[in-house]
């Protein structure tokens, strides 16, 4: 089954009172290339996250991107900041003292000035987010993966149309090559009886240029090498494990096997045949890239 290189996923988990999302987004490339972008507090989980994701995915250019949840107000705590609680107390006994009031300060009083309590987010448990991270990776490769692999899907449907367009003109270019042979004795009949004009010319040496013709332009073994090429094509498109360097590699020995036999054919319905499998070939090569 082939799978697209391009494709995204999200995962999101809670451990705990931990909560984090993961996205993941995958591009072309020669490779696996994985950047992952984390909280500084989980930073130490970069390695098992780049890991992770090459124990899934064999190429591409893969982005991680890591976030911790907002803590909703259930998450936060109370800070009570006591040196500044102290400094409204004696405040408020200076200000007495000065209007000649009682000095008696309630904490109720100090409690409610701006800044004595406030509600901070709960610092991070990190083995909790840890085990979060992991759970929401897998989670985010898993729909990545389903997307790389709908995506495969389309891609092997329009290779194997490509695959069957260049089959059957490979067939037909075959079985053009004999007549080619055949339009070349016949042209050159004619051209050297005119230019005899008249005299006898020697039958054997007339065969003896066919024959010569014949060789510099049998194009059986190219013709048998294109089959035997892409045979291998589909199997590889069959395969449940990554193909897309060995296709890349396939499809230039394809465009080698079909450039040698346009410079070998003299014969224009031949050539004509060979440029449109020429053509695609390239679009063969350029969806390839596309391949994990």
């Amino acid at each position: 089954m082939l799978k697209s290189m391009t494709g995204f996923g999200a995962g999101r988990a809670r451990v705990g009172d931990e909560e984090v999302s993961v996205e993941v987004r995958s591009l072309n490339h020669k490779f696996c290339e994985v950047k992952a972008r984390l909280p500084r507090d989980l930073s130490a989980l970069e390695a098992g996250v780049v890991k992770q994701v090459k124990d899934r995915l064999a190429r591409g250019s893969v982005e991680v991107q890591v976030k911790r949840q907002v803590v909703t107000a259930s998450g936060t705590v109370p800070v009570v900041d006591v040196a500044l609680a102290r400094e409204y107390a004696r405040a408020f006994r200076e200000l007495a003292s000065a209007l000649g009031s009682p000095a008696e300060v309630s904490w109720t009083q100090v409690s409610t000035q701006p800044g004595v309590i406030r509600l901070e987010e709960k610092g991070m448990d990190v083995e909790s987010a840890s085990k979060a991270v992991l759970v929401a990776l897998d989670q985010a490769l898993g729909a990545l993966e389903q997307m790389r692999q709908v995506e495969g899907e389309s891609i092997r449907a329009d290779l194997d149309a490509r695959l069957k367009l260049i089959e059957g003109w490979s067939r037909e270019v075959a079985a053009l090559a004999p007549r080619a042979v055949e339009d070349y004795r016949q042209r050159l009949t004619e051209r050297v009886a005119e230019l005899a004009r008249g005299v006898a010319v020697e039958p054997q040496r007339l065969a003896q240029e066919v024959a010569m013709f014949a060789e510099r332009t049998d194009i059986a073994e190219e013709v048998t090498r294109l089959a035997s090429h892409l045979e291998q094509f589909r199997a590889l498109m069959a395969s449940n494990e990554p193909a897309g360097r060995r296709m890349d590699f396939l499809v230039q020995e394809m465009h080698r096997e079909v450039n040698t036999t346009g410079s070998k054919s003299q014969h224009a319905e031949i050539s004509t045949r060979v440029v449109s499998m020429k053509a695609e070939v390239e679009r063969i090569r350029e969806q390839v890239q596309n391949v994990e």
